[in-house]
């Protein structure tokens, strides 16, 4: 195992003469600054001190050996039992073999032609060990490994039994997240030498807000978190900076909001006996409450002179595409153009269909919805060029097509983003640039978020919910099938398919993957195989490919008419089989999860996940959202060969136990038990949190904000704040800035 070079044990920096801002490379040494950048990215002292311990070990507690997990780089606790070097059998030199244990478990560490190792490794002596944890014949091994011995002359310059002794052993060591190249008493040391070299720091929290929370002073927090002497120390500090971390990225949206508002773009408001006056008089129903009111709050926004940023969640079903439809007729009224953005050609597709038939044919034809995908023809795609940039299409749907240089607007007034999580910050961007002034911004998700998670991801955005779902819809009843548990329920499933084709109805049967070599690349990323209890291999992933051949194989189904859905089919071939299965022509569809969000078919009755574990809390309410949308009943089944009481069944039975999307967001938030925010699959920086967890610190967040928005409302510019403007500026780089200007 390479490993980095020890920081030097004084370092080139003088105590006290660093400052948070100051390079690595002045504190550590050039060579040990580069491979911590290359291992954590870190490039200053404050990158560097806001690597927090993961956990904290004592000198006088060993590591549980027994449930290390293979092929995972660990660091533990040991004490050495014995030392055994033996030649080598196919070549010459020679094998260390060093058992360690923690009293129970034994593990190996194996050294080559490293004979000299025996000196220092000696029976009894206890030490923190690094590695990759591998088997080799039956048997746990390190090969390899790093370790950092504990101090022998420590240890025996106290008296057994005395409280030195006790104070010795039960000094909390840091465990810091490692790699293979830098072990965690590396960054232990790294931390010690910037610790001693630190200057004074200004805490970003302000002083009175320090006061009323009781909380330490930031450079005795990261002494206490990075050097502490006893729990309750690193205990304090890090409840600390977990609130200082709240506080700074709660400044960062607030002021991230602020700027937005600042922004101006042209007044986008319907008017009287216009489009949208005329599209309200023809609905055959009324909007729900939830509607009436998110739609007021669209339409001031759309008034106004700042360019509107919001955020509309809304339950499956509850008539968030009526209500971004009324605002781009608002946006039409005024002269100005939409833009929908969908995350696949199916989901566009179904839109363009969905919207062409709410507007009606007078609508249609003066509004001329237009769609643009990769897929299209090149005479289709000259054709919806032109509209677009006639400004003849009012209304344009589409997926990444739209953001090609090739596709200008007239007058692009309104972005529409449907399912943003879909979408990278750039590609969000990149259409927003399209407008000649600044477009209003519309984002919809059907996945219902925490308010804590409103709060932490779109704090900059105003957040409009629609809870309601529309009047005569049915209700869909939702069953756990558990293999594991009723093996021989796997027949019933079928059966229970066909009897709803023998009704005239239409089935979904959702795959978490296409074929059984590959999984689907189009939503989430199923979890990854894993071997069962007893070392079993895992059990096959359903997949489109040979579900579609046992179906069409099966007698239940003799006269029933199968189609396949999925990401890799060609796009006039998806949109084919979506229209089939929309006009009846399909009575059972075998998909992956390119149907979770949109498709819209009211006959569809019932709807069959296979492997259903594999899926999330909220990806599962979305597939279940797909039937009883019309007049007919919806039946789910979620099948499962997850055991009770695994996390995964624990997924599978909270989507089945309510149709609540906003109760589910919030138990899929607790059994995902961390959050990541900014984080890079959003952000592509170094911008995940680091202490805050979103699914246990909701309370600490909500205070957070509140103490940030009084301090930008006394300074906004935070002239009386500097280390507060120091910490924003260090906390959000020029890349992480831009994405929450984006988002």
């Amino acid at each position: 195992m390479t490993s980095a070079p020890a920081p030097a044990g004084s370092g080139p920096a003088d105590a006290g003469t660093v400052g948070l801002d100051t390079r690595l490379s002045g504190v550590l040494g050039g060579r040990t600054a580069s491979a911590f950048e290359k291992a954590f990215g870190m490039r200053t002292v404050a990158d560097l001190l806001s690597h927090f311990p993961r956990r904290y070990a004592k000198r006088g507690e060993l590591t549980a050996l027994a449930n290390l997990p293979l092929d995972e780089n660990v660091t533990i606790i040991a004490e050495v039992l014995r030392v055994q070097e033996r030649p080598m059998r196919a070549r010459r030199g020679s094998i260390l073999e060093v058992k360690i244990s923690d009293g129970e478990g034994i593990l190996t560490l194996t050294f080559f032609n490293q004979a000299w190792r025996s000196r220092e490794l000696l029976p009894g002596v206890r030490g923190i060990f690094a590695g990759k944890v591998s088997a080799y014949r039956g048997a746990l091994q390190l090969a390899h490994p790093d370790y950092e011995l504990f101090e022998p002359d420590a240890e025996n310059a106290v008296i057994p039994g005395s409280a030195a002794a006790k104070e010795w052993a039960q000094t909390p060591i840091p465990i810091y997240p490692a790699t293979g190249t830098v072990a965690s008493w590396q960054v232990q040391k790294a931390v010690g030498l910037a610790l001693d070299a630190l200057g004074p720091v200004d805490d970003p929290v302000p002083d009175r807000v320090v006061v009323e929370r009781g909380l330490v002073p930031y450079r005795d927090a990261l002494e206490g978190i990075h050097r502490p002497q006893k729990d309750a120390q690193w205990q304090r500090a890090r409840d600390t900076l977990r609130f200082q971390e709240a506080f700074v990225l709660q400044a960062a949206l607030l002021q991230q909001r602020a700027a937005s508002r600042q922004v101006a773009a042209t007044p986008r408001a319907a008017v009287p006996g216009g489009l949208l006056e005329r599209f309200d008089a023809a609905l055959p129903f009324s909007l729900t409450g939830d509607q009436d009111v998110v739609g007021g709050e669209i339409a001031r926004d759309l008034a106004g002179t700042a360019a509107m940023h919001r955020l509309v969640q809304g339950e499956v079903g509850s008539g968030k595409t009526l209500v971004a439809l009324r605002a781009m007729l608002a946006v039409a009224d005024s002269g100005g153009q939409s833009a929908l953005l969908a995350p696949t050609e199916v989901l566009a597709a179904q839109h363009l269909r969905s919207i062409a038939a709410m507007l009606g044919p007078d609508l249609s034809a003066q509004l001329m919805p237009t769609l643009l995908t990769g897929q299209l023809s090149a005479a289709e795609r000259k054709r919806a060029l032109l509209r677009t940039v006639s400004g003849q299409a009012r209304i344009v749907v589409g997926t990444h097509a739209l953001l090609g240089d090739a596709v200008t607007f007239f007058d692009l007034g309104l972005v529409v983003v449907d399912e943003q999580h879909r979408f990278g910050v750039e590609q969000r961007e990149a259409l927003r640039a399209k407008g000649g002034t600044p477009p209003h911004v519309l984002v919809l998700t059907a996945t219902p978020i925490p308010r804590t998670v409103a709060m932490t991801v779109f704090g900059d955005l105003d957040v409009s919910t629609i809870a309601q779902l529309p009047a005569g819809r049915q209700g869909i009843e939702s069953f756990v099938v558990p293999l594991a548990d009723r093996p021989g329920w796997e027949r019933r499933i079928w059966e229970r398919a066909s009897e709803e084709i023998a009704k005239g109805r239409q089935v979904f049967v959702v795959c978490p993957a296409i074929s059984g070599k590959d999984a689907e690349d189009d939503g989430e990323e199923p979890e990854p195989d894993e071997p069962d209890a007893d070392g079993a291999p895992p059990r096959p992933i359903a997949n489109v490919e040979a579900v579609a051949a046992q179906v069409r194989a099966d007698p239940l189904f003799a006269g029933s008419r199968i189609g396949v859905l999925h990401g890799r089919l060609p796009s006039d071939e998806k949109d084919e089989v979506m229209r089939a299965f929309a006009a009846g022509a399909i009575d059972l569809l075998i998909a992956t999860t390119v149907i979770e969000v949109g498709v819209n078919v009211p006959n569809a009755s019932a709807m069959v996940v296979l492997d259903a574990d594999r899926f999330g809390v909220s990806q599962l309410h979305q597939l279940r959202g797909r039937v009883g949308r019309g007049e007919i009943p919806g039946l789910c089944l979620l099948v499962t060969a997850a055991e009770q009481g695994t996390l995964a069944r624990e997924r599978v039975d909270a989507v089945a136990a309510t149709l609540d999307g906003f109760e589910l967001a919030t138990i899929d938030l607790e059994l995902r038990r961390e959050g990541d925010v900014l984080g890079s699959r959003q952000s592509g920086g170094r911008s995940s949190l680091r202490l805050l967890r979103v699914a246990t610190d909701g309370e600490l967040i909500a205070e957070a904000r509140v103490a940030a928005e009084e301090t930008l409302e006394e300074d906004p510019p935070l002239a009386e704040h500097p280390a507060l403007a120091a910490a924003l500026a260090r906390r959000l780089d020029e890349s992480e800035r831009a994405f929450l200007g984006k988002s």
